[in-house]
């Protein structure tokens, strides 16, 4: 019997991307799963999806942004399945651009979703795992959560913020709870759709040649999942063999 067998796992950003890929997998390996995301028809596809070969899937349409809704879908995730073992929070936008381009709402719309979002998350999960004695975060950062490149300042340190606040949170949780923070490298998403930029949006079409499937990534975190409960896989960065940054 597969070790995920049984665990509930509620994953945000899951209408495509890494967050499609993961529900796909775990619910793959006997995870009960709930997808949450904005766009109704994914979440309602590729739910059908995961139970069309067998899989245990539910959705909910989710902004991460709202604080009420993140506390509507992690509740609705109890509910439904009786407990919680991993919130994965992965719901992100990258509207890259230069900082003299003075994009304040795409910065703003960053730190609303890369780091309110993953704060909804704990905010809405911690007291249902500490009630429950176990539970998991998964935290996706990213390449940019260790570097700053050009056009992504912002976007960096949403993800720097990301790591910081998985740290943070690994400190200071009672036993029981664990903690993991991915960094992917380049992979396949609609991350680069969310660019306005023009030249920005060439450098990343450019960049993104070497990108990985988000199956690679979906795979770090079922491997952080299913270590043993002793045993707390806090950071993992994951890339393309062929990059060199």
């Amino acid at each position: 019997m597969s070790i995920l067998e049984g665990k509930v796992i509620a994953i945000t950003g899951a209408s495509s991307g890494i967050g499609e890929a993961t529900a796909r997998l775990l619910a793959n390996n006997g995870a009960q799963v709930v997808l949450g995301a904005r766009r109704t028809e994914n979440l309602k596809s590729i739910t059908s999806s995961i139970r069309s070969k067998g899989g245990n899937a539910e959705y909910q349409v989710l902004d991460v942004t709202k604080a009420d809704q993140m506390n509507d879908f992690i509740n609705y995730t109890k509910e439904t399945f009786g407990k919680v073992d991993v919130i994965i929070n992965n719901a992100g936008v990258m509207p890259l651009s230069k900082l003299e381009a003075l994009k304040v709402d795409e910065w703003n719309l960053m730190i609303d979703v890369n780091i309110r979002g993953v704060l909804h998350g704990i905010a809405a999960g911690l007291p249902i795992m500490k009630e429950q004695g176990f539970g998991q975060f998964i935290n996706i950062s990213s390449i940019g959560g260790h570097a700053v490149s050009p056009t992504a300042a912002v976007y960096c340190a949403t993800k720097f913020a990301v790591r910081a606040i998985s740290e943070g949170l690994r400190m200071e949780v009672e036993e029981g709870i664990r903690v993991t923070n991915i960094s992917p490298g380049v992979t396949e998403s609609e991350l680069a759709e969310t660019i306005s930029d023009e030249k920005a949006r060439q450098v990343m079409k450019e960049y993104r040649k070497n990108a990985i499937p988000s199956e690679a990534i979906a795979r770090a975190i079922q491997f952080a999942i299913e270590q043993p409960a002793d045993v707390d896989v806090n950071e993992m960065i994951v890339r393309p063999t062929a990059s060199i940054s």
